[in-house]
């Protein structure tokens, strides 16, 4: 009896120590321009208070470049299928991780730095935006911009954009990986109807 409470204690105490399942995003970061060498890979993962970005990108001019969610999961038109800054709120132009989901855009991440060998990296936690919940950024596009963002409104002044991405759930990203039928080209997707297109 004693020895069957104790396994069970120990079971049930393994059961709770486990971390509890997170939802993982991922985008695959293409140029926009047919001759482009722009790369990158984007790893996101949903927290109850957030969500964690992970960036890498190659392959892109030396110096700061503005990064964002941009409101629809498509990259053709050059990156200009994936409309405005992920906006939600209609709130002013800001850095999230600084002003906060009520004084920035959703899809404000600032800059990437990228060094003389055309690599950069970001990691940042962004409030109040998530994966599986409302705001959701699941679905939608990240933009890497050809200029800095230097936070003037009302997106950033940041240029052109030089690379593009569609953000997917983990598990359905590796399905579509394995199943032909599902390699759809980003231009004959059609973007979702959104209310709100502020279009830099």
């Amino acid at each position: 009896m004693k020895r069957n409470l104790l396994v069970q204690t120990i079971i049930t105490s393994l059961i709770f120590a486990l971390p509890a399942y997170a939802s993982v995003g991922v985008a695959t970061i293409k140029g926009t321009k047919d001759a482009s060498a722009v790369s990158g890979d984007v790893t996101i993962t949903e927290t109850d208070k957030g969500i964690e970005v992970e960036v890498k990108v190659a392959g892109v001019p030396t110096g700061k470049h503005g990064f964002h969610f941009h409101e629809v999961g498509n990259c053709g038109d050059e990156g200009n299928a994936a409309g405005g800054h992920f906006n939600p709120e209609k709130t002013k132009h800001g850095f999230l991780p600084q002003d906060g989901y009520q004084n920035a855009h959703a899809g404000d991440m600032g800059n990437i730095v990228v060094t003389p060998d055309g690599t950069g990296s970001l990691k940042q936690f962004l409030p109040g935006v998530y994966l599986t919940k409302e705001p959701s950024i699941g679905g939608r596009a990240v933009i890497l911009h050809d200029k800095e963002d230097d936070f003037g409104q009302p997106t950033g002044n940041a240029g052109g954009r030089i690379g593009c991405g569609v953000i997917e759930l983990k598990e359905a990203a590796a399905d579509n990986a394995n199943d032909p039928s599902k390699h759809v080209p980003e231009a004959d997707i059609v973007p979702a109807e959104v209310p709100h297109m502020d279009v830099k």
